[in-house]
């Protein structure tokens, strides 16, 4: 007995992927994470395009796009605000990561041209800028002619959010700073000096003692000046109690030694800000302290571990040796 013939087997058809054979998912742009990270930051899409320097259509759109990539919501928008959704709060802290990362492999990149090539974004404070950098230009112009030097003159604490947010490569300002992170280069030593009017008691006198400045009117800086917190230290040293008068009323040295001269107080100043700020005005006269003259310490300050660390170190040393002629002591390295 014959069997009945099989019916033919249909063969099996695979899946169709979504996915193209060979393609990947999108992924997201540097961009689109640099525009979700600014709006995270700011909670403004105004202000965080302005941050980035780009349109605030623009900014919209990269994390709009951002949000259909990684399908995700990450902001919540209202008329008047905008908010990060729960999931938006764990991924700017991944996009933050990401950008660090990335800033740093650019960084290493830097560091493996050709040292004292490219930028060097330099911040410097108020009350060094206009003294030293003519010897810092000078020498970059004539023993780095490929350094791309950028000088920005803030304030410490606005110089140090540059530095660890990676605005800045390099401070030049006073020390210590106490700063995590922060590593200290140190250059010099410079005492201050007592600036009075011409016909004060202190005048001209080299042996001033610090108890000196316990009642002396003291003209100050205005806030945020590290040398005023260094001219404070120095006059609680001395024993100055905190009712003795002191007047801020300078945003910078310039007004404060003009202040001095039309014989509202006494001032103290860096030596390296003395032949600018005083020589061309009869009515101001300078005395000098006795030992242990109050200083204060000048000093390069860079990212600790910072891919151009050898370059930044040398770039000292030949600072020490440009300022030899400045009336400092040298600090060697």
């Amino acid at each position: 007995m014959s069997s009945a013939p099989h019916a033919p087997q249909t063969p099996a058809v695979p899946a169709v992927s979504s996915i193209a054979p060979g393609a990947r998912p999108r992924q997201p742009s540097l961009a689109q994470l640099r525009a979700f990270v600014a709006v995270a930051e700011h909670l403004h899409f105004r202000d965080a395009a302005t941050a980035l320097g780009m349109s605030q259509p623009a900014l919209s759109g990269a994390v709009s796009a951002l949000e259909d990539i990684l399908d995700v919501q990450l902001l919540e928008r209202t008329t008047r605000k905008v908010l990060l959704s729960p999931a938006g709060e764990r991924l700017a802290a991944r996009a933050r990561t990401v950008l660090d990362a990335v800033a740093a492999l650019m960084e290493e990149a830097d560091a493996a041209r050709a040292p004292f090539t490219g930028v060097l974004r330099l911040g410097v404070i108020p009350t060094v800028a206009p003294y030293l950098l003519p010897t810092v230009l000078r020498l970059v112009h004539d023993a780095y002619p490929d350094l791309d030097l950028q000088v920005h003159e803030e304030q410490t604490s606005s110089l140090l959010d540059g530095l660890t947010q990676g605005r800045l490569d390099l401070l030049l300002l006073a020390v210590p700073l106490g700063a995590p992170g922060v590593s200290e280069i140190p250059l010099f030593d410079e005492d201050f000096v007592l600036v009075t009017p011409r016909d004060h008691w202190l005048a001209e006198r080299g042996d001033i003692p610090r108890e000196a400045l316990r009642e002396l009117e003291l003209l100050l800086l205005d806030e945020g000046h590290c040398l005023r917190d260094q001219a404070l230290d120095i006059c609680r040293e001395a024993g100055r109690t905190t009712g003795a008068a002191v007047t801020t009323s300078a945003a910078g040295l310039s007004t404060l030694v003009q202040l001095v001269g039309g014989g509202m107080g006494v001032t103290l100043l860096p030596r390296t800000a003395l032949r600018v700020e005083t020589e061309r005005n009869e009515q101001l006269a300078t005395g000098h302290f006795a030992d242990p003259v109050p200083s204060r310490r000048i000093a390069l300050a860079m990212r600790t571990g910072a891919a151009r660390q050898g370059e930044f170190e040398q770039f000292a040393a030949s600072l020490r040796t440009a300022m030899r002629k400045l009336p400092v002591r040298i600090v060697n390295g």
